[in-house]
């Protein structure tokens, strides 16, 4: 019978070997977008920006668009969501430079509608053009991705394609902790199965950056279906697989950037806004919880505990389970261009992005959701 500290070094092995796993499978199957083909005629897309109080982002944004637009015909479309600061006039003097912007002015959502969704929902509406890329507007477009990018959707044949940019990080829990999004994405969703079945289960995107056509966001219902959601990074592919619809990812890391957030309370509060629609709900946190404590952090304190021992067989379980997380993080941060400290961190990092999620349970249950930009969460009628 196994000793006590033997018996949890093998369960800290066996939980860090399962995101190791996924991690290394899925990271063949992650592809980045390839040269756009020469000679083929030049597509028409909607470039769609909700905006609120962007006054600070939106001419980098528009401008990194305008400068991306290589081999498209391209219409960029600014939705004004009731911004407190000079946004729309900032959008209003680039479309008086540029007849390829618009402004669209909006008051703010209806009841029932989260802030975001009713913006993209508009833009939807007010699009020219059958192919339509929504992008947040602190990010920044890399020359020649839209063609890029378009020429991936329809190679790979997705209905929604989603592209996860390269994080710009600079303060701590920034470089601490959105770099989990690829250890989360990779290490715990086969690519495979989800581009082999259609289940809503395995639904992901990132908010940043989607790429559908008018025909099948309308069969999906569009933001409309997502409408009181707060995080449309899982809850939109999930509206399109639901419509029996196909959903894909791209490695954008080449094509596209984004700084999120620029503080560090900034960071904490943006990831606590939406983490009840990822794995932030009763039971599945529990499960989680155990999973990442046991695999990813336990092995930072097992290690030393087991060699003080002279347990070495259980050190031996216990330094494999620390390396198969330092490995993945490590192998993310050179491939996807993450900070080095923040893979170093990685312990502590699970921590604080668990109580983050705690927090935001909590929360949800006694009907305090965080709130963002100012306005509560939307309700459900």
């Amino acid at each position: 019978m196994l000793d006590p500290l033997t018996t949890l070094c093998a369960v800290s092995l066996a939980m860090a070997l399962v995101p190791a796993y996924f991690y290394f499978r899925n990271r063949t199957a992650f592809p980045t977008a390839p040269p756009a083909p020469q000679g083929d005629p030049e597509p028409a897309l909607s470039v769609l920006i909700p905006a609120r109080d962007e006054g600070a982002n939106i001419a980098g944004c528009v401008g990194s668009v305008l400068a991306a637009s290589a081999g498209v015909r391209v219409e960029v479309v600014v939705y004004d969501d009731a911004s407190d600061d000079d946004t729309p006039a900032i959008v209003q003097r680039l479309a008086t430079a540029d007849p390829r912007v618009r402004l669209v002015r909006g008051a703010g959502p209806p009841d029932g509608w989260n802030g975001k969704q009713h913006a993209c929902w508009r833009l939807a509406e007010a699009a020219r053009h059958d192919t339509l890329l929504w992008i947040d507007a602190d990010v920044r477009l890399e020359p020649a991705s839209l063609a890029r990018l378009v020429a991936h959707r329809r190679a790979c044949g997705a209905d929604l394609l989603s592209g996860f940019p390269r994080q710009v990080t600079v303060t701590t829990l920034e470089r601490w902790l959105l770099p989990l999004i690829h250890f989360l994405l990779l290490g715990f969703l086969s690519l495979r199965g989800m581009r082999k079945h259609c289940r809503p289960s395995l639904a992901a995107g990132c908010g940043q950056l989607f790429l559908t056509d008018k025909a099948a966001y309308r069969l999906a219902g569009g933001h409309a279906a997502i409408r009181s959601s707060r995080h449309d990074g899982v809850t939109l592919p999930r509206a399109y697989r639901h419509a029996g619809l196909r959903t894909d990812l791209v490695d954008a890391t080449d094509l596209a950037s984004c700084r999120m957030y620029h503080s560090g309370p900034a960071v904490w509060n943006g990831l606590t806004k939406n983490a009840t629609e990822g794995f932030a709900k009763p039971g599945l946190l529990v499960v989680v919880t155990a999973m990442l404590l046991a695999g990813q952090t336990a092995p930072w304190l097992l290690t030393p505990l087991a060699c003080a021992a002279g347990e070495w067989g259980a050190a031996w379980m216990a330094g494999l389970a620390l390396a198969l997380g330092y490995a993945q993080r490590l192998d993310a941060a050179l491939r996807f261009r993450q900070p080095l400290d923040g893979a170093a961190a990685h312990p502590i990092a699970v921590v604080l992005l668990l109580v983050i999620q705690w927090e935001a349970l909590l929360r949800d249950l006694v009907g305090k959701p965080a709130e963002w930009r100012g306005r509560p969460a939307a309700t459900t009628s």
